[in-house]
């Protein structure tokens, strides 16, 4: 059911040995009048649970970066950390290219157009992702780094909590928004709640969750003031979790993965790409009376200088008789869900056009229908 991207074969990382079957089909497909545009709500329901594998293709070589990494953040200077990167994501830049490059052009062009240079944007993206490594192994060895880290957008998620109904923020997948954007809000003053998978991280063979996925975890949770991991034989006792928390007046973080969840949505994103989005955080803002933002954070001078930009809070423009939008709670509301759908694709495209070679995800130039695997971007968790 996913699609491998940038450097992970077909048979490697994230794969179980025994593959995950699941039956998905469409449980909705709502126009939405004032935009004239569909959004496609799907299902998906485990059919046959994978069976993990002990080691994979690729925990061997991400152990090796992060001792390299970690040695080159705890010996050398932070002037030399960036051509490091530079120079060792262009190491296997001929595999990259070879198994990933074709789909990735096809993606990047349906969104953002022909006229980009897909393939240098690719190789920015390989830096971008050894960068991340390296983000990573500065703060496990706890020497003074302090980047500059500007927060935008804080003041409507402060003037949001002030109505007591706590804040749900929905965050893009790139490469600087797992740690520096939880830094971010954390050094603002913000504690945030992360909903989060059991495998997050780098791996998730049982290597990968027992060695390589803690110390990323750890880092996070510095900024965090808890973690509700999130399983698919649980999910009723953590949507009462949430909306606790939202009760309070907390603040939850949800980042845009698709593959934990029961359903997904699909809509079209620029030039004539489709992107797939969670409808979880659409559902929590429908149903009660938190309030809901986009969150991007992006590295504008690698290891210097970093931008987090909370969007102005996510709101559906009011609807006409035909289909209310008025927060009933209780029953989901698919049509007050694909307004936030398309608020939230907005954002993300916003997104995409400043710094295209940071995000990690790129869903595709086809419909999920017609692919002929079915399959869903692979993603790395929250």
């Amino acid at each position: 059911m996913r699609l491998p991207w940038l450097g992970k074969s077909r048979k490697a990382d994230r794969t179980p040995s025994s593959a995950v079957i699941y039956h998905t089909e469409i449980i909705a497909d709502l126009l939405v009048p004032e935009r004239a545009e569909h959004v496609r709500f799907f299902s998906r329901k485990l059919v046959r649970p994978g069976k993990l594998r002990t080691f994979n293709n690729r925990d061997f070589r991400e152990l090796v970066l992060a001792a390299f990494y970690f040695g080159v953040a705890a010996l050398l200077p932070v002037s030399w950390w960036a051509a490091i990167c530079s120079r060792v994501s262009g190491l296997r830049l001929k595999r990259h290219i070879r198994k990933d490059f074709v789909r990735y052009a096809a993606a990047t062009r349906a969104v953002l157009g022909n006229g980009i240079d897909a393939q240098r944007q690719f190789r920015a993206l390989l830096y971008a992702n050894h960068r991340r490594r390296l983000l990573l192994a500065a703060h496990l060895v706890g020497r003074r780094w302090s980047p500059d880290i500007r927060l935008e957008g804080l003041e409507g998620l402060q003037a949001a909590l002030k109505r007591g109904h706590g804040a749900i923020i929905w965050c893009d997948q790139f490469t600087a928004q797992t740690i520096i954007g939880k830094r971010a809000l954390y050094e603002a003053g913000i504690e945030a709640h992360q909903l989060s998978v059991s495998a997050h991280g780098i791996s998730d063979s049982t290597f990968g969750l027992r060695f390589l996925n803690p110390p990323l975890v750890r880092v996070e949770n510095r900024f965090l003031k808890s973690r509700i991991v999130f399983d698919r034989g649980d999910a009723y006792q953590v949507t009462g979790r949430i909306q606790k928390i939202l009760g309070n007046n907390g603040v939850v973080l949800v980042t845009n993965t698709v593959h934990a969840g029961s359903t997904f949505t699909e809509v079209g994103i620029g030039e004539s790409g489709w992107t797939h989005l969670a409808s979880a955080p659409t559902n929590f803002a429908a149903r009660g009376k938190a309030a809901l933002f986009s969150m991007s954070t992006f590295e504008t001078d690698p290891f210097r200088q970093y931008r987090a930009i909370l969007s102005p809070e996510l709101v559906p423009a009011p609807a006409g008789t035909a289909e209310p939008t008025t927060r009933a709670g209780g029953a989901k509301n698919m049509a007050l869900q694909a307004e936030y759908i398309l608020l939230k694709r907005d954002r993300l495209l916003e997104a995409l056009k400043l710094y295209p070679e940071q995000m990690m995800i790129w869903s595709g130039a086809d419909r999920f229908t017609e692919r002929p695997e079915n399959a869903l971007p692979d993603e790395g968790g929250s």
